[in-house]
């Protein structure tokens, strides 16, 4: 059994993002994507850390939209297929791709398991929209504070984590500095904001939260595991990082803090599960852990 953590539907980083879901045949646009060749790679840097990635920052963001603009229910779909994922954890954010969105996906698919997000775009109540969707069926809340724009320090953050508490349902957030527009929309995110000290301000701000962090920080997962690991409200998820870093942060969080993720479609679903395959080592208990167990038992899954 395998539950991918951290995945996407439609596209997140446009307004109406949640048409493309219900699109078929949509194929991803070809072109250079370095991504792909990590991918290969199963995200070993070599030593050289986000050094490629600013070189070829331009073509990786490129890429990566694309993906993200071909992210309907049906390439979801054959992706888990072929993956052999059995669930998959799929994260709005809004207002492009809202909890709206996912659960009519989840009347067509019922093996996705939907979040909620924060529209920090207009006035309403925040709490109490949060508070709707999770007696709606949302097992959590995913924040993203570079393509919202919106830092996890931030007063508005801050007040709707605060609201969000009470409902005992973990908080998954982006971690790492990235960025996914180009040209003159560069000012639509704030890649900074992916910085892990602010992640680390906000779970101190919140013992009571279990927070998921998303990528394990990118290329910043050793300042994760400075910050972080001895937290016992946070779990990481595996996506992006390599075999050799998903080990260390077995080491340092403990098997049962540690979960598979993809962030499909920016990340494939197979080279993902072969980094954890090569971090567990043919350890089969392990493995359980890491693909299905932590992740069943922080959401309370009742799969049986």
């Amino acid at each position: 059994m395998i539950i991918d953590i951290h995945s996407h539907l439609g596209n997140i980083l446009e307004h109406g993002g949640g048409e493309i879901i219900n699109r078929k045949n949509v194929v991803i646009e070809k072109m250079f994507d370095p991504m792909a060749i990590n991918e290969k790679g199963l995200m070993r840097t070599y030593g050289l850390g986000s050094i490629p990635y600013m070189i070829f920052h331009y073509w990786t963001t490129k890429a990566q939209r694309a993906r993200n603009a071909a992210a309907s229910l049906e390439n979801m779909q054959r992706s888990m297929t072929e993956a052999g994922v059995d669930y998959t954890v799929c994260m709005p954010i809004a207002p492009y791709v809202t909890f709206e969105d996912l659960t009519q996906a989840r009347d067509k698919e019922k093996k996705i398991i939907p979040f909620t997000s924060i529209d920090f775009s207009g006035e309403h109540d925040i709490g109490k929209k949060l508070a709707q969707d999770v007696n709606q069926g949302a097992f959590g809340l995913k924040l993203h504070p570079i393509i919202q724009a919106v830092s996890l320090t931030d007063r508005r953050t801050l007040d709707a984590l605060a609201a969000f508490e009470p409902l005992k349902k973990p908080v998954l957030t982006h971690s790492g500095v990235s960025g996914y527009y180009l040209g003159k929309e560069k000012k639509r995110n704030n890649p900074a904001f992916g910085q892990i000290h602010y992640v680390e301000e906000m779970v101190r701000t919140f013992p009571n939260i279990n927070f998921i962090i998303g990528h394990s920080g990118l290329f910043h997962v050793h300042e994760v595991i400075r910050r972080l690991s001895r937290r016992d409200n946070v779990w990481v998820d595996t996506s992006i990082q390599s075999p050799s870093k998903i080990k260390k942060l077995i080491r340092n969080f403990g098997a049962e803090r540690v979960m598979y993720a993809s962030d499909w479609p920016f990340g494939n679903r197979k080279p993902s599960i072969q980094t954890v395959h090569r971090a567990c080592g043919g350890d089969s208990g392990l493995e359980r852990r890491i693909f299905f167990e932590n992740a069943r038992d922080l959401l309370g899954l009742d799969l049986s």
